[in-house]
């Protein structure tokens, strides 16, 4: 039925300056967010600011960038160039103006689209910048995007850029900044940037190796089989080892930038380590044997690099180098250089080589750790094909499985960057809460995959028992991992149990599965753990639902007079109409992260191993009694 609403010139609106930005920020920043994942928007406006001054390194202006982040007001002082004076105000306002579309002033830089700095001042209540320019300075306050006040005068500070910001409430709620996820980001860049110190509210962080010191400090946190491998040519470093843990773990970055989503280089250098070994041992090993336990990173340099999307998490481009120029005839040229995928082969198919035909000690170590691989694989391979052809037959309407209208047949319908990042599964177990989330979901983007009972222990199990287990086997598929985690059918993978102890197991017989045989799907942040409201507390007005005791006291005294509160035990005690609420745009999800240093065994050892002192010790210092979460009526 045809709206009647009128179309007309009014509705037709041009958005000055910043403006949009405040309008979509998900165009710009992706998420907006608390500050409880790393994704969200207040890391990526920390990002945009300190990205500049990288790049400011990278062209050989300033070895130090001061950062400090006080009260959610954030200070980035670098010492580079500083933005020429005549356009600091253009530079931080006005959309696609920038120095970096000049491939002469900055070569190989993160940020090209003349976007980030103006999205950092849009989305902050607060923004003040000031360049520091051979003993000139200028300067500019913001508000919202919107220019209050400016100035120039005479400076006796070293030449380079301070901004100072604070994100906009309005935009991002009541977020804080989580300092580990800023400490992470602040050592990657000095991992990529050898002779960079960077100082976080004082702290210096500075490395000496590049990415070996990443690989040795972070990543290693399971004992190699053999000291990794570090190699290092003109716009490319590498590091390379195994150990016994299942998946691979490789970090990779473009330009200093941390692309955890992956993309070209990531997979040409996957691709690489295994056509080499295999050429090296002139065996037609399979790919996913050679890289079982891969643990290593990549980073790469190359101009005028294609992000997908704004926030710069997954590389696109197909080429190190891409230019247009006019011939002599006036006729506009495209000049290419090598792929990306050409390139990394290239260096890691030559150097590679090399150095395992040096240290010739660990090349029986290797061959070991990818017959042993085979081995495990073959083993499980008859059981695996069934399992497969099972899940053919049964494709998307696998029972278990109530998919949504974002997949059909395994074809996404309408693969947008806002659809592909809404795209959920919520892992549940039991009809009734599995009913309940299926009624009160989005189905256009939400699926719901029914547990029955808790599943298998995976800790001390070998992987022929978990392909032996139809129901895991139904979920991966669901999932879409069978062979590849690239694919990965949904972004968010949520567990959603009862708040109860059977809850409270099924979660971590959940969290053990995915950590110890796919660790990359909480390595690249897609496993989240549903919060769902402990308390209701209402009264014939009003109801207020709170997920913790302290919400509860607060309900209870505004509410004042004629409370009544029910204790959730479990999410089918919660009816449709209401739960609603708690999955849609407003949903609370607790990420679920392992810290770089951390070992994923020893974690698993802790919480689902033999009951030792310090696992007692841990659950008397955090149980909490059931008579505090019992209902009370007022």
């Amino acid at each position: 039925m045809p709206n009647n609403s009128n179309y007309t010139d009014d509705n037709i609106r041009t958005l000055e300056g910043v403006q949009h930005v405040r309008l979509r920020p998900g165009m710009y920043i992706g998420r907006l967010g608390n500050g409880n994942n790393p994704g969200d928007g207040i890391y990526v406006l920390l990002k945009e600011i300190v990205d500049n001054s990288i790049d400011e390194f990278a062209m050989g202006f300033g070895k130090e960038i001061r950062i400090d982040i006080k009260e959610n007001e954030v200070t980035v002082r670098d010492f580079g160039r500083g933005i020429p004076l005549d356009s600091v105000i253009k530079a931080v306002s006005i959309l696609n103006t920038g120095g970096k579309f000049d491939d002469k002033v900055f070569k190989k830089s993160v940020g090209l689209n003349g976007v980030g700095t103006k999205a950092v001042n849009a989305l902050s209540e607060s923004f003040y910048v000031c360049s520091h320019r051979d003993g000139e300075s200028s300067w500019a306050r913001f508000e919202r995007g919107e220019l209050k006040d400016s100035g120039k005068g005479k400076t006796t500070e070293k030449n380079g850029t301070l901004v100072t910001f604070t994100p906009d409430k309005m935009m991002f709620g009541e977020y804080a900044f989580n300092m580990d996820f800023v400490e992470t980001m602040v050592k990657n860049y000095s991992y990529l940037k050898k002779g960079l110190t960077l100082l976080l509210n004082g702290t210096p962080y500075k490395s000496e190796n590049g990415l070996l010191d990443l690989v040795n400090e972070n990543l290693l946190s399971d004992e190699p089989l053999y000291p990794p491998i570090h190699l290092e040519g003109e716009d490319i470093e590498i590091v390379l080892s195994h150990s016994n843990a299942y998946g691979e773990n490789i970090s990779s970055f473009v330009n200093g930038q941390n692309t955890r989503d992956g993309g070209t280089h990531l997979a040409a250098y996957r691709e690489a380590i295994a056509k080499t070994l295999k050429e090296f041992f002139k065996k037609n090993y399979d790919p996913t044997d050679c890289r079982q336990g891969v643990v290593g990173a990549i980073s790469i340099q190359i101009q005028e690099p294609n992000f997908e999307g704004q926030t710069k998490t997954k590389l696109g481009s197909n080429y190190m180098w891409e230019k247009q120029f006019h011939d002599e005839s006036g006729a506009l040229k495209t000049d290419i250089g090598p792929t990306i995928r050409s390139y990394v082969n290239d260096f890691v198919a030559k150097n590679l080589d090399d150095y395992l035909r040096i240290h010739k000690e660990i090349v029986p170590v290797i061959e070991e750790k990818i017959k042993s691989s085979q081995k495990e694989r073959e083993e499980i391979s008859g059981i695996q094909k069934k399992t497969r052809e099972r899940n053919k037959r049964t494709n998307v309407y696998n029972p278990k499985l109530r998919d949504c209208r974002y997949h059909y047949n395994d074809k996404v319908t309408e693969k947008t960057q806002e659809n592909i990042e809404a795209s959920s599964i919520f892992i549940t177990e039991g009809d009734s809460a599995s009913g309940t989330i299926t009624k009160a979901r989005n189905a256009n983007y939400q699926a719901v995959f029914s547990l029955r009972g808790k599943p298998l222990n995976c800790y001390k199990e070998k992987r022929k028992k978990f392909a032996e287990n139809e129901e895991l086997n139904l979920l991966i598929s669901a999932l879409g991992i069978e062979d590849d985690l690239e694919g990965l059918r949904y972004n968010n993978i949520i567990v959603a149990t009862d708040a109860d102890d059977d809850g409270m197991h099924i979660r971590l017989l959940m969290l053990t599965f995915f950590m110890k045989y796919y660790p990359d799907l909480i390595r690249r942040g897609h496993v989240y753990i549903l919060q769902t409201p402990l308390f209701r507390v209402r009264n014939k007005k009003e109801s207020h639902y709170c997920y913790n005791q302290e919400e509860k006291d607060k309900a209870i005294k505004s509410l004042k007079t004629g409370v009544e509160i029910t204790r959730f035990k479990g999410l089918g005690e919660i009816s449709s109409e209401e739960f609603v609420h708690f999955i849609g745009p407003e949903m609370r999800l607790d990420l679920v992260k392992i810290a770089e240093e951390e070992s994923i065994a020893n974690i698993m050892a802790f919480y689902m191993g033999d009951n030792t002192l310090d696992r007692q010790n841990f659950i008397r210092a955090n149980l909490r009694s059931e008579e505090e979460l019992e209902d009370v009526n007022i």
